[in-house]
């Protein structure tokens, strides 16, 4: 049972609250923040009444409901319904997408999934097969494409036909990072699987018509991954594991950019800030980047300034951005100021925090691209 409520907490929260998953009640301070979220939150569980009871702090409450919520507050149905939860399984939070946020409330009071763990097999096995609608690189068409996920191989593969014997595309499990984007792909259950191709990112863009499929899948690659970790970072807690199964974009949005030589007109690119790597493509659909940019920190001469120097020219967008490397000067110019001040800011976030050892590495491969 989760209560929704759009005002204010009940009185009766001492054996538990009442809509404290993360879906539906975030950690805010305002409860203007916390209205809107909540209601986000029962319009989910509106959609699924046979599982869902939604309450408001204006209905008219029996002696029953609140004996119920006094018996059966969150913590308690927490201790129940999340008793077997895995450790890499991903809880979203209120900024995920509508799918996500609703397998998360269907495997819980619907499938049972974290009180039964056979039922848990689809993402827990190792190894996962299937097919999954995949955008054709070339032709942007989405054809049926046979996936075979193997942590004993270390990798996702696929295959262009049914009874092919060699994959069209090996993704080692190492560099694999998958998140969903039901905007960009133009499907609510749109994923986005991102790997490195030669230390280049490479993209792919697949989705399932079943939902509960597609999160299997998202599931089975963090299970995959958090596994492989635990191998490569053996002193390592789960706590410092599973903020690096899966990861969201930092920031992705069109901007102008020109050339290193600050000469050539700028041009209209998607850019995808993925941590430390900022990426360009021609379109949000590309497979592979136009172009890479490394990220430092501050500590090592990596600085973002607002506007552009004096002297360029043939910027359509008036709002600039100058990345200042090492090595050379990135110019980069937003269609609104807000849009400015959001990339800024991202740009901030990563350069104010310090490199780990291994990315000193990737900054060397970035400075010896041809």
């Amino acid at each position: 049972m989760c209560l929704c409520r759009p005002r204010e907490r009940l009185p009766w929260n001492r054996r538990g609250t009442t809509g404290s998953c993360k879906t539906c009640w975030p950690d805010r301070t305002t409860r203007r923040a916390r209205t809107a979220e909540t209601q986000a939150c029962s319009l989910l569980h509106r959609g699924i009444p046979h599982i869902s009871r939604v309450k408001s702090i204006q209905d008219t409450w029996e002696a029953s409901d609140v004996e119920l919520l006094a018996d059966l507050g969150n913590n308690v149905a927490k201790a129940k319904y999340e008793q077997n939860v895995p450790a890499f399984y991903y809880r979203p939070t209120h900024t995920d997408c509508k799918m996500l946020r609703e397998q998360w409330i269907r495997a819980k009071y619907e499938r049972n999934e974290f009180e039964f763990i056979e039922k848990q097999e689809p993402y827990t096995a190792g190894y996962r097969e299937g097919f999954l609608w995949k955008r054709g690189r070339d032709n942007g068409q989405f054809l049926s494409r046979k996936f075979i996920l193997s942590e004993r191989e270390g990798a996702l593969k696929y295959f262009n036909k049914q009874d092919a014997r060699d994959p069209k595309a090996v993704m080692k499990i190492e560099t694999l990072n998958a998140t969903f984007q039901p905007a960009k792909i133009g499907n609510p259950c749109g994923l986005q699987i991102t790997y490195l191709k030669d230390n280049s990112t490479r993209n792919i863009f697949v989705y399932h018509s079943d939902p509960k499929e597609m999160v299997d899948w998202f599931n089975a690659i963090r299970a995959a991954r958090f596994h492989y970790l635990q191998v490569a970072f053996p002193g390592a807690s789960n706590e410092e594991l599973v903020p690096k199964l899966t990861r969201n974009f930092m920031k992705e949005g069109f901007m102008e950019k020109t050339g290193p030589k600050h000469t050539e007109g700028f041009k209209k690119r998607w850019f995808t800030m993925d941590d430390r790597r900022l990426m360009y493509f021609k379109d949000p659909l590309d497979a592979y980047a136009r172009g890479e940019v490394f990220i430092g920190s501050k500590e090592n001469s990596y600085t973002v300034l607002p506007g552009l120097p004096s002297t360029i020219q043939g910027y359509h967008w008036n709002h600039g951005i100058t990345i200042v490397t090492p090595d050379r000067k990135f110019l980069f110019a937003c269609e609104t100021e807000a849009e400015q001040r959001d990339w800024i800011a991202a740009f901030q976030r990563v350069m104010n925090r310090p490199m780990r050892p291994q990315e000193y590495a990737v900054e060397a491969h970035f400075k010896h691209k041809p």
